[in-house]
């Protein structure tokens, strides 16, 4: 975190024990242990909230981007329906018009009767069939 050497640590070691004293010197050493896993905490705990406002923040851009593909696909979805419909009723339309202007006849016109067929010739020969 700092980059301070093995060198500089004996150094400030040397100077906390002259200054603050033998007595009072291991008390101390706890107490800013204590005070440095708090700092590491807190700035840990910092990191998760930031990290966590990032990640709504990216969610909530998503949630946005999904919400307007959903809508354009359902005002697209609706527009082909109502040409859909509306194809239907000009069908519908023309085929009442149609009704309207040539009535059913009585009867239905009979359908044109098929020809007999006519057996296949044989010939003399077998496998061959006369025309």
């Amino acid at each position: 975190m700092f980059d301070i050497g093995f060198s500089e640590i004996v150094v400030i070691a040397v100077v906390a024990l002259i200054v603050i004293g033998p007595e009072r010197l291991p008390k101390t050493a706890r107490m800013l242990g204590h005070l440095f896993g708090r700092l590491q905490r807190y700035v840990n705990e910092v990191k998760a909230d930031i990290s966590r406002e990032m990640e709504l923040d990216e969610l909530r851009r998503l949630r946005q981007e999904v919400k307007g593909a959903a809508s354009d696909f359902e005002r697209s979805v609706q527009s082909v329906a109502s040409d859909f419909h509306s194809g239907v009723r000009n069908v519908e339309q023309q085929l009442n018009q149609a009704g309207e202007t040539n009535p059913p006849s009585a009867a239905p016109p009979a359908a044109p009767e098929a020809p007999p067929e006519e057996p296949p010739r044989q010939s003399s020969l077998p496998g061959i069939d006369k025309p």
